[in-house]
């Protein structure tokens, strides 16, 4: 299945995941509210920053499972598992809309790693840095799994949320994933 990230492309909240503490695999719940500017209730990453809420692919988290890896939504200490959307391309600035009123924006793409974490050391491996996304939170309001999740609008790169460093750090991000891509398709291996 070919993703895509292009305006109404709609893909699917498989799963809402809130940890107490940070750099921990989070539990998986069926619902959980997002509150203006801030992020998920009772979530660690929670605050006052550009990295309120985190979304990872269920097809990034199926690539690791495929590598042998015993891991699954939740464990990468995403906040939101996505399915059916290719959120690792979407630009900074992207607007997504969650079930019937949550708006969210892009405001990073992955993250520069530069310690290996807790989840490194328990999945082996960690696709959060090289494929997943942060959002801020500009409409609150309930998710809950199985609700559709809608690319509204595709951003310019940038996020007035979004401190330079984080833009910066997206296009590190950004070009990596993009030197992987071609050294796949020359018969290489990425990182």
């Amino acid at each position: 299945m070919t993703l895509q990230n292009a305006p109404g492309t709609v893909g699917t909240v498989v799963s809402i995941n809130l940890s107490e503490r940070k750099t921990v695999r989070k539990q998986r719940f069926d619902r959980g509210t997002l509150v203006l500017d801030r992020g998920f209730e009772g979530d660690a990453h929670a605050g006052d920053w550009h990295r309120q809420v985190s979304l990872l692919a269920l097809e990034s988290i199926e690539e690791m499972v495929a590598k042998g890896l015993d891991v699954g939504p939740g464990d990468f200490a995403e906040n939101i598992t996505t399915q059916g959307l290719d959120v690792m391309t979407l630009p900074v600035g992207s607007i997504l809309k969650v079930g019937d009123e949550v708006i969210l924006e892009v405001s990073q793409v992955g993250k520069v790693c530069h310690n290996k974490c807790a989840i490194y050391y328990q999945a082996g491996d960690c696709v959060m840095p090289r494929e997943g996304i942060f959002a801020v939170v500009r409409v609150p309001g309930e998710v809950v799994a199985g609700d559709p999740i809608e690319v509204v609008e595709l951003g310019d790169g940038t996020c007035d949320r979004s401190p330079e460093d984080s833009i910066a750090a997206s296009e590190q991000v950004r070009a990596a994933n993009e030197c992987n891509k071609v050294a796949k398709a020359n018969g290489g291996v990425g990182v």
